[in-house]
Parts: structure tokens; C-alpha cells; sequence
């Protein structure tokens, strides 16, 4: 049986705020301290979220995103980033803020990870279009000489970690649902097209609405 119950949670905070990031973290930590990790486990999870909104940052905040560190099955975590986080393979993400916001309110299993994908892909190649040049977003380029959203060092999904985080994902519940359930709207979405996964479509905005969506993502024209 899943550690969270799903019927407790409401939205707390827009994706990467304080509040919606030290929720994530303290549904990370139940979640993994009753997995009872074995002491072989070191790896991190990490979600940076560049050009967040100005009221997202406030209070001296420097980062946007939450963090998971497992040392030897003992996990700490936080709201932001810690360079520590990149001494350690894992799951770290650097990415625009305006990129994933929406679509990551959707609830959603396999399929619709699958789904989000695909349409985020589409997103993608369209502002690359409008753009008019390779890697609008400024990724980093990675160990392979490719620009990536996720940075170096990778390190596979330990089978006890993705166990727990994802358990119930299908149903409902699990780490990206958890984080879903507890996000809140942001005001730059309330008018845009979107698909049924919350996906932004580019090609169905306005003039305006996409030089205002490069913008949000952080792209400089």
C-alpha cells in the first residue's frame, strides 16, 4: 500500500515555489525512510527550474526545484539545489521553468508519461522552428557532446528507489502524482491551448502569445 494517501493532499503552491517544493520533499522523505533503504544505495535526484517568475524567487530564494540525496540509504532532502547534488550520479534535471509547468499538473501512469512526452517533443521541435536555431533553450552539453536537459553524472533509477517513489502510479498515487495533486495553478497557462496532458500547443497560440511563451521559457529572440 502506497505511504501517502492521496485523499489528504490539495495544492499548496505553484510548480517550483517554497511551499510546493517542501511539500515534495516531505512526501519524499516518508516515502523513502519506509523503504528502509539498504546502505549500497548512493544516488540523487535533482530538478532545477531556470527562469522561474520573480514571485516564485522571493525571500532570497536562489533556486527553484527540490532535491533528493541518498548516502549510503540515507536520504536528506530539500527545496532548491545544492552543488553537492552533482558529485553523485543520478536524476539531475535543468530546465526551463516555463517549459514543464503546466503539464506537470497532470495526473497520469505510464501511458500518459508516454503521452507527454510525445506532445512535449512537438512542443519543442515548434519553438526551435520559430526560433530559428538548434537548442533554444541553452542546455547544457553533456558527457557526449549533446545539449541535455539532464546533466552529468547520470546514474540509473536504483530498482528500490523507482519502486518507491512510484508506487501507485498507476492508480493515481506515486512521486509525480504526489507532486501534481500539490501544485497549484500559474496564471501564465489560464488562456493558452494545451492538449488533453496540459502540453502546451505552439502552433495554436497567437503572435503574441508565443513571443510571450519564448519569453516565459527564457529565450532570448
Amino acid at each position: 500500500m502506497p505511504v501517502i494517501d492521496m485523499s489528504t493532499l490539495k495544492p499548496v503552491g505553484e510548480f517550483g515555489s517554497k511551499a510546493w517544493g517542501e511539500a515534495c520533499v516531505e512526501a519524499s522523505l516518508k516515502i523513502l525512510e519506509a523503504a528502509n533503504l539498504p546502505s549500497t544505495i548512493t544516488w540523487a535526484f535533482s530538478e532545477n527550474y531556470t527562469h522561474p517568475p520573480a514571485r516564485l524567487m522571493e525571500g532570497g530564494r536562489t533556486h527553484a526545484g527540490y532535491y533528493i540525496m541518498i548516502k549510503e540509504g540515507k536520504v536528506t532532502a530539500g527545496d532548491g539545489f545544492i552543488e553537492e547534488l552533482l558529485t553523485i550520479p543520478g536524476f539531475h534535471a535543468k530546465i526551463p521553468w516555463g517549459c514543464i509547468c503546466n503539464q506537470s499538473g497532470a495526473i497520469y501512469g505510464s501511458e500518459g508519461q508516454k503521452q507527454r512526452q510525445a506532445d512535449q517533443k512537438v512542443l519543442y521541435a515548434a519553438i526551435e522552428e520559430y526560433v530559428g536555431h538548434e537548442n533554444p533553450f541553452g542546455h547544457e552539453i553533456n558527457s557526449e557532446g549533446n545539449p541535455s536537459q539532464m546533466l552529468d553524472p547520470v546514474g540509473s533509477w536504483p530498482p528500490e528507489v523507482g519502486r518507491a517513489l512510484g508506487e501507485g502510479g498507476e492508480e493515481g498515487n506515486g512521486l509525480h502524482n504526489i507532486a501534481a495533486t500539490l501544485q497549484s495553478e500559474s496564471p501564465e497557462y489560464a488562456d493558452l491551448p494545451v492538449t488533453a496532458i496540459r502540453v502546451p500547443i505552439f502552433g495554436e497560440m497567437t503572435e503574441q502569445q508565443k513571443a510571450d511563451f519564448v519569453k516565459l521559457c527564457g529565450i532570448k529572440m
